[in-house]
This record gives structure tokens, C-alpha cells and sequence, in this order.
């Protein structure tokens, strides 16, 4: 494999010396023990199982230094890399136990650390390598990556197609690391009342401990603005949040234009399987020709009609630019929105430095929110999704 050599460990130790590492490795089992025999052989991995981590950790979709680096952490993860400290530690104090003299276990460490920092490097040069090569094999194709990055603003059809591929494969990942997310967080937080109960039957000793159950699985209301500059990321935003509708306690969603309606099921079916005739049936039941926007009034709408999917338990989502045509933005009602729910959260696929200029009131509801999110693509607005499912 290509990156800086590795060096044998063995080379400076003597024969006793070499048989009390050798029996000291075998204790260690599954990638560890490979890991620790690549560190310490200098043999490394080879070409192909290199390519194989890297297959295995996502290197096909990574096309930015970025997603090249998340790759690169995801590989060294696989072999191991997060538990090698603790590994070198029992391992150095097995040796000392076994008779190896501090000199050889310095020189020993030595060689590790430095092979360590080699087949990093080496896993850094074949993420680089197999993405080089798959831009190399499809030339004329555009890349994933490419179009996660690009704004929503500059996609063409073919790319809004090609992203609308993507959706599951992010639905996937999303699910998984919710997931994750609940499994950390079952068993939650030491609860000092519910322990001294249970355990008033052995004299206060707690022999039982109590933990608060949490309710990690937030709940949803979404508002979209679905004028035709919004209506990719609205579309995205919608087909995300429907199809991981399991992974919420309860989502409402809402579009908005001249006036706000919300989006009942049916419509939300229909953006996930005809995703530009929905468009068209949902402007159709709001009011307005061409920049016609007014959250303002569709604020209005919302607090006199759906004023109850609000309560303190929601998160209460709006995706838009500011941009208001010169009508009242009602801050007023953003306030008393954001006092009724948990958090207030904006998601906004313009530019900061645009803020503020010709009829966006940016600059005055972002005070008003616990939260503002940049979803000027795809990347972006998925990492948001990612953070609402997280409860944030």
C-alpha cells in the first residue's frame, strides 16, 4: 500500500523479549489484535483490504476534503483506533509483568507511535486514491457529493432528479443514527426520588437504582415556504421529515405563500411519488400570483386556526428566506409562537451576508429564534434534519 513505510518492531528486540510480545498479542482478540499486529509487525494492510475498509466506510459517496476526512476517521474507527490507547496501556503493563525490561518497552512504544502515524497516513492516501479513481471512472457522470454541496438554487432538472435518488440513502443513514442516538440515551438520567422509594424496603440502602425515562423522540411542526424560489428545499425538507415519520412522536406540516394551509396526508404521499405535481396541487389551495409571500398573514393564519399544534413540547420548524414583499413580518407573533414552544427553529437556504437586503426581515426574526440553520443544499439541510431528530 502506498503512504509512508511502516517498520518491524521485532528488529530491536531479543529472542525472549520477541516470544513475551508474541504471547502478549495473542491474548488480544477480533480487530484488535490485528490492529496491534500491523502496529507492531510493520506489516500493515494490505492494498486490498484497505480498499475494502474504505469500500465499507463510504469512500464511493465522499467527493469533498470534508467527507475525505470523515471517511479517513470512519476507517481508522473500523481498525480500531478509538480503543488503542487503553490497548497500549494493557498492553505495556503486561510486558512489564511478563519480565521486558523498560528499555526495550520505550523502544517498543516508539516504533508503535510511529507506525501508528504511518498507517494513518496510509489510510488518508487510499481514501484519496479510490475517490480520485471513481471521478476518474465516471467522468461524464455528476458526482454525489458535487450535488449535496451545490445549492438548491443552482440545480437544474436533471439534478433535482438525481438528488431525489439520494433521498433514501440519507433516510437510511438518518434512521440509523436516531437510532443510535435513542440506544445511548435509553437508560436516562439517575432519578434520586424514585431510588430512595424503591428502596425504602432495605433500610435506605439503595440495592435498586432508578433512572427517568427519557422521551427522546421529538415532536414536529413544519412550516414551508412554497414559492417557486423555496420549493426545492421545501420539497426535500418535506420528503425527509415524511419518510422519517417513525422516528418522531408526532409531525404537522404546513405550507405557506400568500396564506398558509397545512399539508395533509395525501399531499405529503404526493411529494414523495409525484413530487412536481405536488407542488402545483399545493400552491393551488393558497392565494397569490407571482411574489405574492406573506408569512406575516400566514403567521395570522396559523395562531387563529392551528394555534394548538403548538405546546411546549413541540419543536416549531420554518423554512424560508425572510423574504416578506414589504408586508408586516408580524414579530409579534413569532414571539408569542416562540414562548408556546419548546424551541423555535429557522431553516434558511440564503446566504447570511443577504439578510437583511431589499425585503428580507431576516435580521428581525432571527432574534427571535432559539435556533438558525443554513440549508443552503442538500448536505445542509440533512445535518439540520439530523439535529431536530437529535432534539435540537
Amino acid at each position: 500500500s502506498g503512504g509512508p513505510a511502516m517498520q518491524s518492531a521485532m528488529e530491536d528486540l531479543s529472542p525472549d523479549e520477541q516470544e513475551m510480545l508474541k504471547a502478549a498479542l495473542e491474548a488480544l482478540s477480533g480487530r484488535l489484535q490485528r490492529l496491534m499486529d500491523w502496529l507492531t509487525s510493520g506489516a500493515g494492510p494490505t492494498k486490498e483490504e484497505l480498499e475494502e475498509m474504505a469500500t465499507r466506510a463510504g469512500a464511493e459517496w465522499a467527493g469533498s476534503p470534508q467527507e475525505a476526512q470523515w471517511v479517513t476517521r470512519r476507517m481508522l474507527q473500523q481498525m480500531g483506533y478509538g480503543h488503542l490507547e487503553e490497548q497500549l496501556q494493557q498492553l505495556m503493563a503486561q510486558l512489564q509483568k511478563m519480565g521486558m525490561s523498560q528499555q526495550a518497552m520505550e523502544q517498543l512504544m516508539g516504533v508503535i507511535e510511529a507506525n501508528r502515524e504511518a498507517l494513518a497516513e496510509q489510510v488518508a492516501q487510499q481514501v484519496g486514491l479510490q475517490i480520485a479513481q471513481d471521478r476518474a471512472s465516471r467522468p461524464g457522470q455528476l458526482h454525489t457529493s458535487d450535488l449535496m454541496n451545490k445549492p438548491f438554487s443552482a440545480l437544474n432538472r436533471e439534478e433535482i432528479e438525481l438528488l431525489r435518488k439520494e433521498i433514501q440513502r440519507l433516510v437510511t443513514q438518518l434512521r440509523s443514527r436516531a437510532a443510535l442516538r435513542r440506544k445511548r440515551g435509553s437508560q436516562g438520567k439517575f432519578d434520586a426520588k424514585g431510588t430512595i422509594r424503591a428502596n425504602q424496603r432495605y433500610s435506605g440502602t439503595p440495592f435498586e437504582i432508578k433512572f427517568k425515562k427519557r422521551k427522546l423522540k421529538p415532536s414536529l411542526v413544519l412550516i414551508c415556504d412554497v414559492s417557486n424560489s423555496m420549493w426545492a428545499a421545501a420539497e426535500f425538507m418535506l420528503r425527509l421529515t415524511h419518510e422519517l415519520h417513525d422516528q418522531v412522536s408526532k409531525v404537522r406540516s404546513f405550507a405557506f405563500y400568500a396564506d398558509l394551509t397545512e399539508i395533509e396526508p395525501p399531499l405529503l404521499k404526493m411529494v414523495e411519488a409525484q413530487p412536481d405535481d405536488a407542488f402545483h396541487a399545493i400552491r393551488n389551495t393558497l392565494p397569490g400570483g407571482h411574489y405574492a409571500t406573506d408569512l406575516g398573514h400566514s403567521l395570522d393564519t396559523f395562531c387563529h386556526h392551528y394555534l394548538n399544534a403548538v405546546s411546549g413540547r413541540t419543536t416549531l420548524i420554518i423554512l424560508g428566506d425572510g423574504r416578506n414583499n414589504y408586508n408586516s413580518p408580524r414579530i409579534d407573533l413569532m414571539k408569542d409562537l416562540q414562548r408556546r414552544a419548546r424551541r423555535l427553529i429557522w431553516l434558511n437556504p440564503e446566504l447570511p451576508a443577504q439578510w437583511g437586503t431589499g425585503d428580507s426581515d431576516m435580521l428581525d426574526y432571527v432574534p427571535v429564534c432559539d435556533a438558525v440553520y443554513p440549508v443552503r443544499n442538500m448536505a445542509q439541510l440533512s445535518a439540520a434534519v439530523d439535529k431536530l431528530l437529535a432534539g435540537g
